[in-house]
């Protein structure tokens, strides 16, 4: 049975009576099918309505071959769905159809555009949380793309009308369609203007200036092609509205206008990379001054065997002195930084030494809780900022 379709004649109709032919299934729910609907069953690349039916909400909207839409519904407290015969008041929730209708409607105006401007022919487009226009070119040029961008917003100015009809199949044949319709009968057709004319079963605006804008997004590929990135409508005003607010709060962070957040933040880049710099330098003298120290100790020691732990050192630093100290063919060192998210531990040997670096660890690593391992000739993990590192590593040389 196929469900009459509301919004065909008016897709700004927000309020039907509907009467309750049967329950339906859809994927193994229950559904609810009505004489006539407002409500958009999700299709061709755009989503479903939501909204109340008969005072229970609409989580999905759907239509199957035969042309049924089935209305998925929460039950709620009532638990049972509307029985068949019953008539019901439906209300479409506006502002999520406004937005489809606006992105729906901008999909159109950009495939068309990428068509002119960077002959690149839309062959699939998704309108979700991201809205995306797949093209059949393997690259797409971004001026290109920009140029496609602002004629759309250009036809969007100039306000044309924008006609939803069913014509016959003399004036099918005569439409210069952009595409081929998917369908074989009663197929609807969007026409913008002279700009552009595609069979289409959605929810579009009655004018291109109701559209608002088309925003592009970005270029990317996809599958080895081309895909657009875009945005329209409200959705695509809220967008810029949330980024122009962040800038302004940027701009009062840095105490200069939103225009000038540019230049300050390349300022700050400037200054974080010689401090970065001037601080590696810093970090190489101490471990340089730190490295001779130990190496003293590693002089001084039988099994030419040292073990430390260096107040604040990172996983980097214990790299640096421990590449200094082992540069001495046969020495193994057990080295340990304390920072806030523990204790940092590495162990390292010489060249000639035959020292098992990552057995070691692994099993400091069982003893204490922490985790690591390593190679025979380099370890490193991260223990608990409590563990007592000399201590564990005397116990286990033992």
């Amino acid at each position: 049975m196929s469900t009459e379709r509301l919004y065909f004649d008016d897709p700004f109709l927000h309020r039907f009576t509907a009467r309750v032919v049967a329950h339906g299934t859809w994927n193994g729910a229950t559904s609810v099918v009505l004489d006539r609907t407002a409500f958009y069953p999700e299709a061709g690349g755009q989503m479903a309505d939501h909204g109340v039916l008969g005072g229970l909400p609409v989580r999905d909207v759907q239509v199957d071959d035969a042309g049924t839409v089935h209305h998925l519904v929460d039950v709620g407290e009532a638990g049972t769905l509307p029985a068949p015969g019953l008539t019901l008041d439906g209300v479409v929730e506006a502002e999520r159809r406004r937005i489809h209708m606006s992105l729906h409607t901008g999909q159109h105006m950009l495939s068309r555009a990428l068509l002119d401007i960077a002959g690149a022919a839309t062959v699939s487009s998704r309108l979700g949380a991201v809205c995306t226009i797949d093209t059949d070119q393997d690259t797409l040029d971004e001026q290109r793309v920009a140029e496609a961008e602002a004629h759309v917003n250009a036809t969007i100015d100039a306000d044309l009308p924008i006609r939803a009809f069913f014509p016959t199949p003399e004036e099918l044949a005569a439409l210069p369609l952009r595409r081929a319709p998917k369908v074989t009968d009663h197929i609807r057709v969007i026409q913008v203007g002279d700009f552009d004319v595609s069979p289409c079963g959605g929810t579009h605006c009655t004018r291109t200036g109701q559209v608002g804008l088309v925003r592009v997004l970005g270029v990317e590929r996809y599958k080895g092609k081309g895909r657009v990135l875009f945005s329209a409508g409200p959705r695509a005003r809220k967008e810029l509205w949330d980024e122009a607010g962040t800038l302004r709060a940027l701009g009062r962070a840095f105490t200069c206008g939103p225009l000038e957040v540019p230049t300050v933040v390349d300022k700050l880049r400037r200054e974080l990379a010689e401090a970065r710099e001037a601080l590696g330098a810093a970090r190489a003298k101490l471990a340089e001054h730190t490295a001779t120290e130990l190496a003293a100790a590693l002089d001084a020691s039988a099994d030419k065997h040292v073990v430390a732990v260096l107040e604040g050192a990172g996983p980097e630093a214990l790299r640096a002195v421990a590449a200094r100290l082992t540069s001495q063919p046969d020495a193994v060192v057990f080295l340990a930084g304390r920072t806030p998210e523990g204790l940092a531990v590495l162990i390292a040997r010489g060249a000639s030494s035959t020292f098992g670096c990552g057995a070691f660890l692994k099993r400091a690593a069982e003893a204490s809780g922490g985790r690591g391992g390593g190679r025979p000739e380099h370890a490193e993990g991260r223990l608990p900022t409590s563990t007592d590192w000399a201590a564990l590593v005397a116990s286990l040389r033992t």
